[in-house]
């Protein structure tokens, strides 16, 4: 009954303490009883029992820690370069991550999809701000590394963004914010605020894929224009009519409405123009989250700490 209530496969539970207002803790190990050596086949013995402690997701409204005793194994050959070895098992906990699995799965759709700040995750927790911005960027990077998580665009949108200040006299450091604007999807964050980075990022994908955007959207900005005038020559590029009624300085007309005083080509393009603004609005927001990438891949599966 009890390893229904954690969860987790092939594990016993060898007790639960609840000490205090501090979390609950839940004391587990594998069932594995037997492990090979990878590298020369023999039969290891248990050399130790090291304890690690998980961050958890929280349990009836508490934070929580998995504790888990694992299982040190000693190669008996004495000829084997692999001498000892700890037993691992990636349905708990990957190597060298401070959380459980599903608690660093979680708190990276937590920052990264549901926009929430790394603090207010770690909070709720219990358990620092470092340990879930390093789960973050462990498990995040696969994803944003991954080639396939880019689909079909048809409207792409750019828009600088402040992303920090730095050094004594607090200089500002700009990033552009590249937009899926169908789709209100922030696609990716690059250096500076010049045309260098978007072509760049712009020249890593097919020309099939360049070839299906259809609106390009902008902030009358000169580099984004050189940007889709290079990379995009075929796409129509589209500004937000507010940007455009400001740029014009005609103060009267802004309050009369956007759509009535520019001249938009299509339904499409004032549409487009909408999503823009409201997609490079989140861009800006989720540049504040610093959502971070990486899933641990299958390498050091049995030589990990």
């Amino acid at each position: 009954m009890c390893e229904l209530l954690i969860g987790l496969p092939d594990i016993t539970v060898l007790g639960v303490d609840d000490v205090g207002d501090g979390p609950v803790r839940v004391h587990i190990e594998s069932r594995a009883l037997g492990r090979s050596c990878r590298r020369c086949g023999s039969a290891g013995w248990v050399k130790d029992r090291p304890v690690a402690e998980l961050v958890d997701l929280p349990c009836f409204g508490r934070p929580a820690r998995l504790v888990w005793h694992k299982h040190r194994w000693c190669c008996p050959e004495a000829t084997c370069a692999v001498g000892s070895f700890t037993g691992q098992d990636r349905r708990i906990a990957a190597p060298r991550v401070a959380l459980t699995d599903r608690a660093g799965r979680w708190v990276t759709a937590q920052v990264g999809r549901c926009g929430r700040t790394v603090s207010e995750v770690a909070a709720e927790l219990g358990c620092d701000w470092h340990t879930v911005n390093d789960a973050v960027i462990a498990y995040g990077t696969a994803l944003v590394d991954d080639t396939n998580r880019v689909g079909p665009v048809t409207a792409l949108g750019l828009d600088e963004t402040l992303f920090c200040r730095t050094g004594p006299w607090a200089e500002r450091t700009w990033s552009t914010s590249i937009v899926d604007v169908e789709a209100g999807q922030l696609l990716d964050v690059v250096e500076g605020r010049s045309s260098v980075e978007p072509c760049k990022w712009l020249a890593g994908r097919d020309q099939v894929w360049r070839d299906a955007i259809r609106w390009a959207t902008l902030d009358l900005s000169g580099p984004y224009r050189s940007v889709f005038d290079t990379m995009l020559p075929d796409a129509r590029q589209v500004a937000d009519p507010m940007l455009l009624l400001l740029s014009s300085g005609d103060w009267d007309d802004i309050g009369s409405g956007c759509e009535q005083a520019v001249d938009v080509a299509s339904d499409v393009a004032l549409e487009a123009a909408h999503r823009a603004s409201a997609a490079l609005a989140l861009a800006d927001a989720l540049v504040d989250v610093g959502a971070g990438r990486w899933v641990p891949s299958e390498a050091n599966h049995d030589d990990a700490p």
